[in-house]
């Protein structure tokens, strides 16, 4: 396996992270998501964007601290739909803290790629409880044309008057926040953007949480991932959104880099609707750790795609140990305190993933009693801990076999085939 990073190819641009944008149950921007991680935080709460009535348990991670208006200047808040709005008021915090302006970004040509699972989902649900209720003549238009999943990218280029972007939406469930970065990572690894928006956004519906409620997958109280006790998943929303940018670019500005990116792995099985298939998982992440020029004893943490169902847990835990053998990283579960974002879920792993490394620890594994033997990991069991990490593993799986994997590094001034290769 090559030890040399993609950026090293001629023509290839090392591509590092420079902002976050954050909207989660458990914190809103870079700062207070960090506080969270580190504490362990759990961000359940009963559900009130729709009613429970008649499920047996109706508890999620719900946004509740989130306003709106303090990140949406431009666009009339009405307008927008709730996975919308937490896409804008996501890029308007990672602009923020990467200290980039509207001047900035005008000047240069961009790429806006948000992963989502549900799209408006929140606003379909309004329409077809009126349609069922009074007709569908009475459908609100302006929810109706809240609708479109195209909208959680295209807002965010109408929102900060960006006209030389590409702006797109990947629907690819709940690996989309990774496909979008990949996207993202690409485009400005080739010079093909100047920068990238990129990330996932979801909103809690009443139709997903009902499907997986039918499926036997909704924990009663928390989730639990590689938990022998586990129940399955909470359901959960938010958005992250990540600055990608050049090496250069960043080092020109004096921009502060959390990490880079080294790489990243897709592939799409097609195995089953819903149940992940172990060799096709280990594959993905095969592919990816090829790309980003890794190793797999390089490898400090997993942050794992770890939804706290049977099935999943399993099949990633032993596809983990299929790649990494006996060195196994320290492989956690951000959902254990999030919930399931869906297509978020991925993109705010590669926000924690980059504080992480910036900040020197690992989030833990809240709510567990005692690992399964069958998944036989180091989940980091519900306090975090002090950790140099400089290759960190994110891990996005989604139904229909749709995996995708980000591998960041710590930012280092030199490469590492040039030290190896002065040292040789």
């Amino acid at each position: 396996m090559s030890s040399v990073p993609p950026g090293s190819a001629p023509g290839k641009r090392r591509v590092v992270l420079t902002g976050f944008g954050v909207v989660s149950s458990i914190g809103i921007g870079a700062a207070e998501f960090t506080e969270s991680l580190r504490a362990g935080r759990s961000g359940v709460s009963p559900i009130s964007v729709f009613d429970v009535e008649g499920f047996a348990h109706g508890k999620g991670c719900e946004v509740t601290e989130f306003a709106p208006e303090q990140w949406i200047t431009r666009t009339p808040v009405s307008a927008l739909g709730r996975a919308s709005r937490f896409a804008v008021g996501a890029a308007r915090m990672a602009l923020e803290d990467a200290g980039l302006d509207q001047e900035w970004l005008a000047a240069r040509h961009g790429l806006i790629s948000v992963g989502t699972t549900d799209g408006e989902s929140y606003e379909l649900d309004q329409l077809v409880a009126t349609e069922l209720v009074d007709g569908p003549e009475q459908m609100d238009p302006e929810v109706v044309r809240r609708t479109s999943a195209i909208r959680l990218s295209t807002a965010i280029a109408q929102e900060l008057e960006l006209t030389d972007v590409e702006a797109m939406t990947i629907a690819t469930a709940c690996s989309a926040g990774n496909y979008a970065i990949g996207y993202g990572f690409d485009a400005v690894r080739n010079g093909e953007a100047e920068f990238a928006l990129c990330g996932g956004a979801d909103a809690m519906c009443r139709k997903t949480f009902t499907g997986f409620y039918r499926l036997g997958t909704i924990a009663p109280e928390c989730c639990q991932p590689f938990d022998v006790n586990r129940k399955g998943i909470l359901t959960g929303e938010g958005a992250g959104v990540l600055v990608l940018e050049s090496l250069e670019s960043a080092l020109a500005r004096g921009a502060r880099i959390y990490a880079e990116v080294l790489g990243y792995g897709l592939n799409c099985d097609a195995y089953h609707q819903v149940a992940p298939n172990g060799d096709s998982v280990a594959e993905c992440m095969a592919i990816a750790l090829r790309d980003a020029g890794v190793k797999p004893e390089e490898v400090d943490l997993i942050s794992a795609h770890g939804t706290g169902t049977k099935a999943n847990d399993i099949t990633e835990a032993g596809a983990i140990r299929r790649v990494f053998g006996d060195s196994t990283p320290r492989t956690i579960s951000l959902k254990s305190m999030l919930g399931h974002t869906m297509g978020a879920a991925s993109a705010l792993g590669a926000i924690a993933c980059g504080l992480a490394i910036t900040h020197g620890f690992i989030p833990p594994t809240i709510n567990h009693t005692e690992t399964d033997p069958e998944c036989d990991i180091d989940c980091v069991p519900n306090r975090a801990v002090e950790a140099d990490l400089r290759v960190v593993q994110n891990n996005g799986l989604a139904f229909g076999g749709n995996n995708a994997i980000v591998v960041l590094g710590k930012y280092e001034p030199e490469r590492r085939d040039d030290r190896a290769g002065r040292a040789a």
